[in-house]
């Protein structure tokens, strides 16, 4: 199978001439190149002997005058010294000296995980491919010269922003599983962030390789979506204040947000129609540091000072809405209960003689409410039905994504979102994020679709949008701001007995 990335690193180590008729040592292919005046990136595999032992290896170095190694693979051996070319397993030993490496630049760099069994098949060669596109990237981020950096990685950029490496991503991620998932993206999005902070200190403006990445499967009833974005890349819904902390812009901007999709669905087969019937199974939502917490707390102030999730909407959309009849929402509007008191008071005067009454009455109504700071609402357009939370500032019930609070309201020690991470009554996890599950969250859509798409595959679309806002936890401030990521996935659905 042919592929579409540039270098194609899998096809050109498995074209590489027979190792025993090698004229020299070494063989190099040029990963990306800026002008004829400048350096170029170079793949690069040695061939080296030590006595019985013959061995491979393969670097990235900086070409300019004379080279300039920038990373080198751990040695790969060779069974004999005729062996002609590498072999699978060799292959495999590369790739995952590949992720290793990768996941050294995270705040992680002990892990005790295993990598998984790989097994390699067509899709393989996009994946081994978009594994090494990834640690190029960084490399030329932390490692490259200054004369390089800049033209690589805008390289690097266009590749990693193509519709075949996002592809080739998801399929990556699901090989390394959940957890080394989650170290990757922190790897990958913690290069993101320091590119886009020096960029923004050279006052250059430019958009980022992926500051979204999601990625979703339908399988046994569920449907999942996965998703990672930097905190420095989402961008602002209110820019209304500004701050030059230097140690507290350190703490909100590396961070990263990471969310979990969860929809349970199930398909009843009626007589002439048929229900598709899809319901909250779990929304995850966190904000997770990308550095360790030793250089939180040294050059920020620590990791709890940080956006919170403020906001959650999805739309579930059928896009083949021929064959739909109706949707049906189970959630009617909310209707709060008012608790109202009368009390009325009688109180004496001493008005003027020429005043008509002798006497004031005056009479005073309470209204009490109560309200959960978390509130939930479906709602239905055409054939998409929408699935929204909103968190409410619990003293004055205002939408706290879309209001500000007054900086005396900012200043108060006792006030809700103070020590968010310990309050008794706070809306958020201990470690700041949101769980919405099935057990106060289970609400169901139901479409009703037509007795003709027996058979089919429907095709439906999920979109989210999420906010995050800011407003101070244990600092003294009175900067605030809020920021909105929206994510767009397809996922199938068989309509079949």
């Amino acid at each position: 199978m042919a592929s579409s990335f540039v270098p194609d690193v899998w096809g050109w180590i498995n074209n590489l001439s027979p190792i025993t008729q090698w004229n020299t040592n070494f063989r190099s292919l040029c990963i990306c190149t800026t002008t004829s005046t400048h350096p170029s990136m170079n793949l690069s595999v040695t061939k080296s002997s030590q006595r019985q032992n013959t061995y491979v290896s393969f670097s990235i170095y900086a070409y300019f005058n004379m080279p300039i190694s920038l990373w080198t693979s751990s040695p790969i051996h060779l069974k004999t010294k005729t062996q002609p070319s590498l072999e699978e397993e060799d292959v495999l030993h590369l790739f995952f000296d590949i992720i290793n490496s990768v996941l050294m630049y995270g705040p992680n760099k002990k892990s005790s995980l295993r990598f998984p069994a790989v097994q390699i098949i067509d899709e393989f060669r996009d994946v081994f491919n978009i594994a090494f596109l990834t640690l190029a990237f960084l490399i030329c981020i932390y490692e490259a010269p200054n004369n390089l950096r800049r033209g690589c990685l805008d390289t690097l950029r266009i590749q990693l922003a193509s519709s075949r490496s996002r592809e080739a991503s998801k399929l990556l991620v699901r090989i390394l599983g959940s957890n080394l998932e989650e170290q990757w993206m922190r790897s990958l999005n913690l290069a993101v962030t320091n590119w886009i902070l020096e960029f923004q200190a050279s006052n250059h403006s430019f958009k980022t390789p992926s500051p979204l990445f999601s990625h979703a499967f339908s399988a046994s009833g569920l449907w999942k979506v996965q998703l990672y974005c930097p905190i420095i890349a989402m961008s602002i819904d209110d820019p209304g204040t500004t701050t030059q902390d230097e140690r507290l812009l350190f703490s909100l901007k590396y961070q990263q947000l990471e969310g979990v999709i969860q929809l349970a669905y199930k398909v009843i087969f009626r007589e002439s129609w048929i229900d598709v019937v899809v319901t909250v199974d779990n929304i995850r939502c966190d904000v997770n540091p990308l550095v360790s917490e030793t250089l939180m707390a040294e050059r920020g102030y620590g990791s709890k000072e940080k956006h919170f999730p403020s906001r959650i909407a999805l739309q579930l959309t059928p896009m083949l809405q021929s064959d739909v009849l109706s949707v049906s929402l189970s959630k009617s509007s909310d209707n709060p209960t008012h608790e109202v008191s009368l009390e009325k008071a009688l109180e004496g005067s001493f008005d003027p003689p020429n005043s008509y009454f002798g006497f004031k009455v005056s009479a005073t109504e309470t209204v009490t409410m109560s309200m959960k700071p978390w509130k939930f609402e479906q709602s239905a357009y055409g054939d998409s039905a929408t699935l929204n939370w909103f968190l409410h500032d619990a003293v004055k019930g205002r939408e706290v994504f879309s209001s500000r609070p007054s900086k005396f309201e900012l200043l108060q020690p006792r006030a809700w979102f103070r020590d968010r991470d310990s309050s008794a009554s706070r809306p958020f996890t201990k470690q700041g994020g949101v769980i919405f599950a099935g057990d106060e969250y289970g609400e169901s859509v139901k479409w009703k679709v037509c007795g003709r798409a027996l058979g089919k595959k429907m095709e439906w679309e999920i979109k989210g949008w999420i906010w995050l806002t800011y407003w101070p936890n244990k600092q003294r401030t009175f900067y605030s701001e809020t920021r909105r990521l929206e994510f767009r996935e397809l996922l199938y659905l068989p309509l079949r007995k």
